[in-house]
């Protein structure tokens, strides 16, 4: 999963990339350096399961962080809308702590701001090849699903807020529409605010938009992501938090795109392979290798608890913890799967 960071000059968007990462970046307006950096995700499940299997190899899923440059006083620029179409998901840094001058700055200000540069955004791209598609009358399905999206847009509505099947989704993939995907705001604070829930303006803004919405305190949280393991937890408590920022925010990413975990185990890996809620079996099995999905027979499921408790599988499919499932199986979070196929 591909995360892009964008946010105003100001807003602390660089540090708190350096708070998920726990990579020491130049922060401060001026910054212009992208930088890239990729977080294992947390997850007691596969830890338990690896001590079962201890096997050769132990993988975790991975959220890659990308932090936009191109931001000036007016707005993001033009380099950095553009790149923001190369993710999965976005996420908006608000600042919501004083400035040098005292300014405690205006966070819905900024979220309206960002909101109506990525509509002009989409609003080009989609007038564009709806020209084209009237032109040479090639495909009329897609030119209304784009009228659609346009009309949408033109009302300031973004994307995300069309009820859109699972096919006009895939249609609408290869245009990569900045309002189509998920985002995530991260409330940017001054450190004694950090463990306050976010003003109710705010709070409502972003579900008014179907937004998820984060609170925390970057430069404090960049100081913890740089410390031993052992060390964030404790001092992440100490502030009143339950956990250091790169797990809450992880949480609320998978939350906010409908991520889950898909389990895979064995002497040789035990890991976890992030996919969309609802993903049926076959295609599941296609994260794995694309010939699963094409030769998929069938899925042999075994929840994760289930497989710790009990020792092992063969434990499992005698105590009737072992499911075999077809086609039509929809992949639950924390399911074991062994895919039997043939190509």
């Amino acid at each position: 999963m591909k995360i892009g960071l964008v946010g105003y000059p100001g807003s602390g968007k660089s540090a708190v990339f350096g708070a998920l990462t726990g990579m020491s970046v130049e922060t401060g307006f001026g910054a212009h350096r992208e930088n890239v950096g990729v977080v294992k995700v947390p997850d007691p499940r596969v830890d338990a399961l690896a001590e079962l299997y201890a096997p050769k190899k132990t993988t975790y899923a991975e959220v890659t962080f990308d932090d936009l440059a191109g931001g000036h006083r007016e707005g993001i620029e033009r380099k950095a809308l553009n790149a923001m179409r190369s993710a999965e998901a976005l996420c908006q840094v608000l600042r919501a702590f004083p400035d040098a001058a005292g300014d405690p700055g205006d966070p819905l200000h900024e979220i309206t701001g960002l909101e109506i540069e990525t509509l002009l955004a989409d609003l080009e791209v989609v007038e564009a090849r709806a020209v084209r598609l009237h032109r040479d009358r090639s495909n009329p399905n897609e030119l209304a699903l784009l009228e659609r999206i346009q009309e949408a847009l033109e009302k300031e509505q973004p994307a995300r807020a069309l009820p859109l099947t699972e096919e006009e989704r895939k249609v609408l993939s290869g245009y990569s529409l900045l309002t189509l995907k998920p985002l995530l705001l991260v409330l940017n604070v001054a450190e004694d605010a950090v463990a306050r829930p976010p003003a109710p303006e705010l709070a409502k803004a972003a579900s008014e938009r179907g937004l998820g919405l984060l609170v925390l305190s970057a430069a404090v949280e960049m100081e913890i992501a740089q410390m031993e393991p052992a060390d964030q937890q404790e001092f992440a408590q100490s502030l009143g938090l339950s956990e250091p920022a790169s797990h809450r925010f992880i949480r609320a990413a998978f939350e906010l795109i409908d991520l889950i975990s898909m389990l895979t185990v064995g002497p040789d890996e035990c890991r976890a392979w992030p996919i969309p809620r609802g993903t049926p079996a076959p295609r599941a099995a296609g994260k794995v290798h694309s010939d699963m999905e094409r030769g998929f027979i069938r899925a042999e499921v075994t929840r994760w608890d289930d497989l710790v408790e009990l020792g092992s599988e063969t434990r499992c499919k005698e105590q009737g913890k072992l499911r075999v499932e077809g086609r039509s199986y929809v992949i639950q979070d924390g399911d074991v799967v062994h895919v039997r196929f043939n190509v």
